[in-house]
């Protein structure tokens, strides 16, 4: 197939969600005919593979667990290879509204990256304790890096353009939250612009997202880790991103 500059690549990191990854996969599909899939299945041990593709995604399988990172870079890395100018991230735990991608998308007019954000006013989603407080920690800081309001910098909902594909086939850490907070930064520091635009996150159709005191903690203190990497890696790092010719 050939790829024209008018589709949107959907990329769906999912790690045994075999429950889960046939009803996102049709529910993108659905959302518009312009959408192409792919679901990049990070070393899953169900049927994640096989669901999928009988959903209609193409699927691109890992053969070990990388983390989302890996994933994503995978999928970033898949984007630029087929000719892709915009592409976007949406879980395949059905939190993300599929409804809400081209309005995520649409922050691409404004800036490279637009990310699909929680507590911006629209929605019921909330979070407590501590790690609402790490939440708003490393909002506060990307927000000052990126000279942009941010509220939501963890979220994995979030489009790329041309320049950001190639920013993160350059560059997109595997480790915790490095997908993220640290990718975002990277992203800014290369020169890249960013946005947010406001989305309501749904509950997960299946399973359970761990959200118990401990987990909380552990959160807290790793946010805190992986923005003190974030920052300490990329000082200084402007250089515009290589776009490859299409």
């Amino acid at each position: 197939m050939t790829h024209t500059q008018d589709r949107v690549l959907v990329l769906v990191p999912a790690w045994n969600e075999g429950r889960n990854v046939g009803i996102t996969v049709r529910e993108i599909r659905a959302a518009s005919e312009d959408f192409d899939v792919v679901v990049i299945d990070d070393g899953s041990t169900d049927e994640t593979a096989q669901v999928a593709r009988d959903a209609g995604a193409v699927v691109l399988s890992l053969p070990f667990n990388l983390g989302v990172g890996g994933a994503m870079r995978t999928g970033y890395t898949y984007a630029a290879r087929h000719g892709y100018v915009r592409a976007i991230q949406v879980d395949a735990d059905g939190q993300h509204d599929p409804a809400d991608i081209w309005s995520v998308l649409a922050g691409l007019e404004d800036a490279d990256i637009s990310i699909g954000a929680r507590f911006a006013e629209v929605g019921a989603y909330t979070v407590r304790g501590p790690r609402w407080w790490a939440m708003l920690v490393l909002a506060r800081v990307v927000s000052r890096i990126s000279k942009t309001r941010l509220t939501d910098v963890t979220s994995g909902f979030r489009a790329a353009n041309r320049r950001a594909i190639e920013q993160y086939v350059s560059y997109y850490p595997a480790e915790y939250l490095g997908d993220t907070v640290d990718s975002l930064v990277a992203a800014v520091h290369a020169g890249l612009t960013v946005i947010q635009v406001p989305v309501a996150m749904r509950p997960r159709v299946h399973g359970t997202p761990s959200q118990h005191p401990i987990g909380a903690a552990v959160y807290l203190f790793r946010s805190a880790f992986a923005l003190l990497l974030a920052v300490m890696r990329n000082p200084g790092r402007r250089s515009e991103p290589k776009v490859s010719a299409t």
